[in-house]
């Protein structure tokens, strides 16, 4: 149930202006007193003279006119003297029916789609956004709010089960990759390229020098030797085999390097292209990368990895959020302000923001409004009417009360008119 809302009426100001109304009244009051006590005084001296007359008419008219919108000012808030008169305690007994108007009045009259849009392009919000974030000082304020959140954010993520729901969905879209076609979908632009004539020359190199090593020679001559007849190791035909063949591997080697245009290149080529084809249409190769991927993706060490590396970020955002490392929150302030001078320099993206920003709110008052006009109608509702009505006549009742000395007045002066009219007609 919502509790009625109160009004406290205890600032400088509404005391000076309840205290302005108190005077106001009892000076209205003093006038009505007047007015009637100078009427039974001039009905009392008309036998005296007949100008009295004209005194007693103005002075009884006044009375009355003072009287009636007296009883009009206290009939808007409460009952006069306190008699259950109907249509009195206006504002009171049609609270529900103020409240609706009230919330239909705003909802049809400034929440219409067409007022509200102008208003909103009035509103430069990309400007707004891009000064806000070269502020350096706001900039580093927004920069310890977001700190400050994540480690909720983070204990949120782990405590919700989020975690495990995205890393059971990124590993079921990762098993359900066919990776043999993209693979040779890649393999085939590195060729088209000329990237893989670049890899030859690097695993040419590599071999080349891994021969030349000496501790490799010594391996071959060893296998070599192993090979050869008694009678051809005692000439040590070993040592010659092996500078033979690493002479003619090199010679080999940099002639291939040395000639774009080599028939071995178109070789090497041919050989790379048809294992592209293979991997792309052969189930064989697609069964094993396969399984090679499902393999790789069941390893415990891929979870450890994973776990490892969300404990170090998480360890790493609760260092910066305590303010203990200040390496986030500074990358963070300058990812700020400079995308707010980017922003600032960019009107074409603060045009783009600003319709963007146009259309969503548009669109949310769009549908939003009915309920923000039912939300004023139950605030209205709930409203304390005793101290509402309080509250209304400190601030506009001062203004009210000079309706009873306007009544006053022109109810003297119509009373003066009527009986000089008379008065004149007696004569006639």
């Amino acid at each position: 149930m919502t509790l009625p809302a109160t009004f406290v009426i205890d600032s400088p100001a509404d005391a000076q202006r309840a205290a302005e109304l108190r005077r106001v009244k009892l000076l209205a009051t003093l006038v009505l007193a007047a007015t009637f006590a100078i009427f039974i005084a001039a009905r009392m001296l008309l036998p005296v003279h007949p100008a009295f007359g004209f005194v007693a008419a103005f002075a009884e008219a006044a009375t009355i006119g003072g009287l009636a919108d007296w009883y009009a000012v206290v009939a808007l808030f409460r009952r006069p003297l306190g008699l259950p008169i109907p249509h009195t305690a206006i504002i009171q007994s049609n609270q529900h029916r103020i409240a609706d108007k009230l919330g239909e009045f705003i909802e049809v009259h400034f929440l219409e789609a067409a007022p509200v849009e102008a208003k909103l392009r009035q509103i430069d919000f990309g400007a707004f956004i891009a000064d806000w974030l070269r502020d350096r000082k706001r900039s580093e304020d927004l920069a310890r709010f977001a700190l400050r959140l994540l480690p909720e954010a983070v204990a949120a993520t782990e405590n919700s089960g989020l975690m495990t729901f995205v890393s059971r969905r990124i590993t079921s879209q990762l098993m359900s990759i066919d990776l043999a076609p993209l693979a040779a979908g890649t393999l085939r632009t590195f060729v088209k390229e000329g990237r893989h004539q670049g890899l030859l020359d690097d695993i040419m190199r590599a071999v080349h020098q891994s021969l030349t090593q000496a501790d490799t020679m010594a391996m071959i001559r060893e296998k070599i030797r192993d090979e050869l007849p008694t009678l051809l190791k005692l000439y040590r035909a070993d040592r010659f085999l092996v500078n033979k063949i690493v002479a003619s591997a090199s010679a080999f080697f940099e002639e291939v390097r040395n000639d774009p245009k080599h028939s071995f290149r178109d070789e090497f080529d041919r050989m790379v292209l048809t294992f592209v084809d293979k991997l792309g249409s052969d189930p064989a190769y697609a069964s094993r990368i396969d399984g090679l991927k499902r393999d790789l993706l069941a390893r415990p060490e891929l979870g450890d990895l994973a776990r490892n590396i969300w404990s170090n970020t998480r360890s790493f955002l609760e260092r910066s959020a305590s303010g203990e490392s200040q390496i986030l929150q500074q990358h963070l302030v300058r990812m700020f302000v400079e995308a707010g001078e980017a922003l600032a320099a960019d009107p074409e993206m603060r045009a783009e923001i600003n319709r963007g920003l146009v259309a969503v709110l548009r669109s949310v008052v769009a549908e939003q409004k009915s309920g923000v006009s039912t939300f004023i109608s139950d605030q209205v509702k709930s409203w304390d009417m005793g101290q509402l009505i309080a509250l209304i006549e400190i601030n506009i009742g001062r203004d009210l009360q000079y309706i009873r000395f306007n009544g006053s007045l022109i109810g003297g002066l119509a009373g003066l008119a009527l009986y000089t009219l008379e008065y004149l007609l007696r004569l006639v």
